[in-house]
C-alpha cells in the first residue's frame, strides 16, 4: 500500500481526511475477511466433495471441519460487517468516532457497495447456521455453495463496475476470486485432515480442482489486468504493474510448489513445510489483492471519466449496421467461458464415448456447438451493445436466448452425455460429479421444477414481470442484474424446452398430447404479451432508456413498439418447429400404443385367451346390441 501509494500520511489543510485508522484498518480488516471467507470455502468444500462420506452423512472428519467452519463464519460475518463501517469512514471522509447511525444504516441499504457487504455478512451467518444443522452431504453441500457465493458481491462492486469495459473488469474478477477461494481454501482444508487414512485420494480431488482454478485464476487475472492497465508497457512503468507482476510470480511460485509436493512428497515428512509455504505465498498474494485494490490503475489515471462510458461499460455505438450488428467485439469474461467451456467440455465427452466404442449423433454434437456459438453472438458481438442502448435489439435478443439458444442446447441432451462418460468413483463412499448429477436429478425441487405447467409458469411470468413491472430498468443498471436476467432468459427456456422436447432422463412421463396442449398456453401467452406492448403508450423502463437514449435513434416509444412487433413475430418460426416436434411424438405415442395393443391380441388369439381388446369389443357389440332391441 505504501509503495502504490494507496496511503499518504500528510494532510492538506480544506481536504476531509478518515484519519489514519480508516486508511490502515480498511484494508487490514478487507484482508482478514479476504482470509476467513476463503477458509470457510476451503473447509465446506473440502467436507462435502473431497472427504469420502458415510453413507447420506459426512464422515468423522467432515463432521469435525464443519464444527470449526462454524466459528470461521460467524467471524466472517462479523468482520464484513464492520468492513461497512470502515467503507462509510472511507466513503465519507470522516473519522468512525464521529459517524452517524443513520450515514451507516442509509449505506447499508441504499449504496451497492454497503449492500454487497451486507449480502456477504447474511451469506456468512448462513452458512455458519448450516454447518450445524445437521451431517447430511447434502446440507454440507449447500453450505459450500453458499459460502462460495458468499465471496462474491463485493467483487461485482466498487471501482470495477464502474470502470469502462466493466461487462470484463467485473466477471472476470469475479472468477478470479472464486477460482483463487476455492484454490486456497481447499489446500488449508487439505492440511487439516492430512492425518486422514484416505488422505491420497483426497489429495488426488484436490489436485484436479486446484488445476482448474490455477488456470482460472491465471485467465481471468490476465483479463483483469488489461482492462486496468491499458496496455501493457503500464506492466513495468506504474507501481500497479508492479504489483501486478508480483502476484503473476505468486502466482507461478506456488503453482509449481503445488505440482511437486502433490506429485513427490504427499507421504515425506516435507508435506506441511511444503504446503505450509503454499499458502504462506498464496496469502501474500491475498495481500497483494488488497493492496491492488487501493491503488490508482493507470487506465483510469489520465482521462477523466465519461458518465454515459462508466454507465454502459463502453462508448456508445453509432448508429446501427449490419457490420457493426455482428463485428464490434463487447467482451465478457462470463459468457466468453461459458461457450470455450461448454464446447471444449462437450466435445470431450463426445471423444471419451468413441473411445469406450460407443456412438453418439452427430445432430446432437452439431445442436449442442450450435446453441453455444449463437448464445456467444448475441452476448459477445455488436448486437450486445445496442440491446443495451435500444429496445428492440434488446428485445430481438431476448427472444434468442430464451427460444432459439434453449431449443438448440436441449437437442444436445448434454446430460445423457454426462451421465454416459462420467466415471464412477473407485471409492463407494466418494461422490463424484456423476452422483451429484444424479441426485439433483431425482431430487424433489427438479421433479417440481420439470412439471409442465410449472416451467410454463416460470417462462410465462418471468416475461411479464420483467417488462411490465419496474424490474428491467434496476437490471440493467447494474452489470450482475444484467448478467442475472440474460442467463435468467437462457435457463428458463431451457427448463421449458427441456419439459417439452427434451430427452434427457429427469423429466416427467407426460403424454405428448398434454404437452402439445402447454405449448399451445405458452404461444398464445406469447403473442399477447407482444399484443400488449404494441398498444402499451407508456415506455417500459424509462428511467434506463432515456439516460443511454441515442442521438440518432427513434424515439423511445416507436423503439418500443418496434420491438413489440420483433418480438411477436419473432416467436412464431420457433413456436411451429417445436410444435411440429410435438405431434410427430404424438403419432409416435399412438404407433407404440397400437403396436402394444396388436401385440397383445396376438398373444392372446396364440393362447386361445381373451385380452383386453378382445374384452373391450365384446362388450361394445354387446351394448350395441341391447341399444338395438331397446
Amino acid at each position: 500500500m505504501k509503495f502504490g501509494g494507496a496511503v499518504d500520511d500528510s494532510v492538506l489543510p480544506g481536504i476531509p481526511s478518515p484519519g489514519a485508522t480508516t486508511a490502515w484498518g480498511l484494508p487490514a480488516v478487507t484482508l482478514l475477511a479476504n482470509l476467513l471467507g476463503v477458509l470457510t470455502v476451503g473447509l465446506t468444500v473440502t467436507a462435502a466433495f473431497l472427504l469420502p462420506g458415510d453413507g447420506a452423512s459426512v464422515a468423522a472428519r467432515g463432521w469435525w471441519l464443519l464444527r470449526r467452519t462454524t466459528w470461521l463464519a460467524l467471524a466472517w460475518a462479523l468482520t464484513s460487517a464492520t468492513l461497512i463501517v470502515f467503507t462509510v469512514s472511507d466513503v465519507l471522509a470522516v473519522p468512525i468516532g464521529q459517524l452517524s447511525r443513520p450515514a451507516v444504516v442509509s449505506f447499508a441499504s441504499d449504496i451497492s457497495q454497503g449492500q454487497a457487504l451486507l449480502l456477504q455478512t447474511g451469506l456468512a451467518l448462513t452458512v455458519a447456521v448450516l454447518s450445524r444443522a445437521g451431517t447430511s452431504r447434502g446440507l454440507a453441500a449447500v453450505a459450500a455453495v453458499i459460502a462460495m457465493v458468499a465471496v462474491l458481491p463485493p467483487a461485482f462492486t466498487g471501482h470495477a463496475a464502474g470502470a469502462g469495459d466493466h461487462q470484463l473488469a467485473v466477471t472476470s474478477l469475479a472468477v478470479h476470486v472464486l477460482a483463487a477461494a476455492l484454490w486456497v481454501g481447499g489446500l488449508a482444508g487439505l492440511l487439516l485432515v492430512r492425518r486422514h487414512r484416505r488422505f491420497a485420494d483426497t489429495a488426488g480431488r484436490y489436485s484436479r480442482l486446484a488445476l482448474g482454478c490455477f488456470m482460472a485464476t491465471a485467465i481471468s487475472g490476465v483479463a483483469s489486468a488489461v482492462v486496468r492497465l491499458g496496455d501493457w508497457g503500464a506492466l513495468g512503468n506504474s507501481r500497479y504493474g508492479v504489483l501486478v507482476l508480483l502476484k503473476v510470480l505468486a502466482l507461478v511460485v506456488v503453482g509449481v510448489i503445488g505440482a511437486v509436493h502433490r506429485r513427490r512428497a504427499l507421504w515425506a515428512e516435507s508435506f506441511v513445510r511444503l504446503a505450509m509455504g503454499e499458502l504462506v505465498v498464496l496469502g501474500a498474494a491475498i495481500g497483494l489483492a488488497v493492496g491492488l485494490s487501493r491503488t490508482a490503475a493507470p487506465a483510469g489515471e489520465e482521462d477523466a471519466p465519461d458518465p454515459l462510458v462508466e454507465l454502459l461499460g463502453f462508448s456508445p455505438p453509432p448508429a446501427p449496421t449490419a457490420v457493426r450488428m455482428v463485428g464490434d467485439f463487447l467482451p465478457d469474461f462470463f459468457f466468453v467461458a461459458a461457450v470455450v467451456a461448454g464446447i471444449g467440455v462437450y466435445l470431450a465427452g463426445v471423444r471419451r464415448m468413441r473411445r469406450a466404442g460407443h456412438d453418439w449423433p452427430p445432430s446432437r454434437t452439431v445442436s449442442w456447438i450450435a446453441g453455444l456459438l449463437v448464445l456467444g453472438a448475441f452476448t459477445l458481438l455488436g448486437v450486445a451493445k445496442y440491446a443495451y442502448v435500444l429496445f428492440s435489439v434488446h428485445m430481438v435478443q431476448h427472444m434468442v436466448l430464451s427460444m432459439v439458444v434453449p431449443i438448440l442446447l436441449v437437442g444436445g441432451a448434454p446430460v445423457t452425455l454426462a451421465l454416459r462418460t462420467l466415471h464412477r468413483p473407485a471409492d463407494p463412499q466418494v461422490r463424484g460429479a456423476r452422483e451429484w448429477l444424479l441426485l439433483i436429478l431425482h431430487s424433489r425441487v427438479v421433479r417440481l421444477l420439470a412439471h409442465p405447467l410449472v416451467a410454463l409458469g416460470i417462462y410465462v411470468v418471468s416475461l411479464y414481470g420483467l417488462y411490465l413491472g419496474d424490474l428491467l430498468a434496476t437490471l440493467m443498471r447494474y452489470h450482475l442484474g444484467h448478467l442475472a436476467m440474460l442467463v435468467h432468459f437462457v435457463l428458463a427456456g431451457y427448463l421449458l424446452f427441456w419439459v417439452l422436447i427434451g430427452v434427457d432422463p429427469g423429466r416427467r412421463r407426460v403424454h405428448p398430447a398434454m404437452l402439445t396442449v402447454v405449448h399451445f398456453l405458452a404461444m398464445a401467452a406469447h403473442a399477447f404479451f407482444g399484443f400488449v406492448l404494441l398498444q402499451s403508450t407508456t415506455v417500459i423502463a424509462a428511467g434506463w432508456y432515456t439516460s443511454v437514449h441515442p442521438v440518432w435513434a427513434s424515439s423511445l416509444l416507436a423503439d418500443q413498439r418496434l420491438g413489440a412487433g420483433l418480438a411477436w413475430a419473432f416467436g412464431e418460426l420457433p413456436a411451429v418447429v417445436i410444435m411440429l416436434l410435438l405431434v410427430r411424438r404424438w403419432i409416435r405415442s399412438d404407433e407404440r400404443e397400437q403396436a402394444r395393443l396388436d401385440r397383445a391380441a396376438d398373444r392372446a388369439e396364440a393362447s386361445g385367451d381373451e385380452d383386453d381388446l378382445a374384452r373391450y369389443n365384446a362388450f361394445l357389440a354387446e351394448a350395441s346390441a341391447r341399444t338395438g332391441k331397446s
